[in-house]
């Protein structure tokens, strides 16, 4: 899996919340610690159904607190959350839509 890889390299978000800079609350910030390691671990789909559902689970202002917690856009996890309650969701497994992406090198340089 690439993409594991990849979120390694990239390193696990460190949440800046105040209950994970302070040293007293260290149950919250164990818990925000483990909900980064499940994010850097998943692929784009994956990472924003679990963000989704989470902010879903909270309930107002779950996004804002998921924000703040894995760093993602509130954009992507408000997608996370409408996507929850697609009805495609079990759909052949694409992660983006079609034509979504970087173009092949082929098309961006012929000459390689």
């Amino acid at each position: 899996m690439a993409n594991t890889k990849e979120n390694h390299e990239r390193g696990i978000h460190r949440c800046d919340c105040p209950s994970c800079r302070r040293e007293d609350d260290r149950v919250l910030a164990h818990e925000h610690r483990a909900i980064n390691r499940i994010v850097a671990c998943s692929d784009e789909r994956i990472r924003r159904l679990i963000v989704g559902f989470l902010a879903q689970q909270h309930g107002r202002g779950g996004i804002a607190l998921l924000s703040r917690i894995t760093g993602l856009d509130r954009n992507t996890i408000a997608r996370g959350r409408r996507e929850l309650y697609q009805a495609d969701l079990a759909l052949a497994g694409r992660v983006r839509r079609p034509g979504a992406g970087r173009k092949r090198v082929e098309v961006n340089s012929p000459e390689f």
